[in-house]
């Protein structure tokens, strides 16, 4: 466990460094060609990606809550069994109480959030509080905080702000290749902005895909090992995905840019996933299922 939550510092860094060499490109070139600076330009850019970096570190949470369209639970007496069972879970971790949201959604599922322990949140749906007993809840929320002390969240919000910015840069950059001033007033400048608002819409899903491939997968099943060893219940976890899976409800609003932070992918089953799950965020629920049951079966 240590040494995953140091290789999440280590990538942390990394991704930072990416996110803002990346935006710092893509604001010289729209510098470059579309105004007069030249070079000069890179300051201003370099300014805007560390200043994006900066809100994406201390907003990043924020935002992925909002996108969900979660709502916060201030007192205990709103949500009982929910505060009480993630007050007592935390505990447990030896990790602060995150802030408690509630999503009006009747799929179920849930995710985590936030920097760090210190500032982190869980969300859950009204869908998944009705449909789960409480030892099935206390499995999924048990999960939850293990990506919140494995220090998960960090990384994986971090990469749902990455690929939302250089999305939004190649939305701008088509924009202004077709409707800017300057891009009508030079020779070839909206061509130049056209490829390059093309090559970042490209990219950027692919970049996105790639890194939460290579990540989300494997911290699925620590968080769900990790979960289950909180609760030393491996079949509260098992079951609660196994009703996640039956339901199979897609939720209401979603986003490419953060499916990865939910427990379960929040598209619901879709054609893809029928065919094959080699794109999915998530390892196929049955064979986490699988594996928590021959937990349970060692114990």
């Amino acid at each position: 466990m240590y040494s995953q939550i140091d290789a999440n510092r280590r990538n942390s860094f990394l991704l930072i460094t990416l996110f803002v060499g990346l935006l710092a490109f893509a604001g010289w070139v729209y510098g470059y060609v579309v105004t007069d600076y030249g070079p000069g330009g890179l300051a201003i850019a370099l300014a805007v990606s560390l200043g994006m970096t900066f809100i994406s570190w201390y907003a990043g949470d924020s935002i992925a809550l909002w996108t969900a369209g979660a709502a916060e639970v201030t007192e205990r007496t709103q949500f009982p069994t929910l505060w009480n069972v993630v007050e007592n879970l935390s505990i447990t971790a030896g990790v602060p109480r995150p802030k408690i949201f509630i999503i009006e959604d009747q799929s179920p599922n849930a995710f985590a959030t936030g920097r760090d322990p210190q500032h982190a949140s869980v969300a859950v749906t009204t869908g998944l509080l009705l449909m789960l007993e409480r030892n099935e809840l206390e499995g999924v929320l048990a999960h939850e905080l293990s990506h919140i002390k494995n220090l998960d969240i960090r990384f994986m919000m971090l990469i749902a702000v990455l690929v939302g910015a250089l999305t939004l840069l190649g939305d701008q950059f088509l924009r202004f290749s077709f409707f800017g001033r300057r891009g009508r007033d030079r020779d070839g400048i909206g061509g130049i902005l056209a490829i390059v608002g093309i090559v970042f819409l490209i990219l950027s899903p692919l970049i996105g895909q790639m890194i939460k491939l290579a990540i989300s997968r494997r911290r699925e099943y620590l968080a769900d090992a990790s979960g289950a060893l909180l609760t030393r219940y491996p079949e509260g976890l098992a079951n609660a995905l196994e009703k996640i899976a039956a339901a199979g409800i897609p939720m209401q609003r979603t986003s490419s840019a953060t499916n990865h932070l939910w427990i379960s992918e929040p598209a619901g089953p879709g054609l893809g996933a029928r065919i094959s799950g080699l794109f999915s965020t998530h390892p196929p629920i049955q064979d986490r299922i699988a594996k928590l049951r021959q937990m349970t079966d060692n114990t």
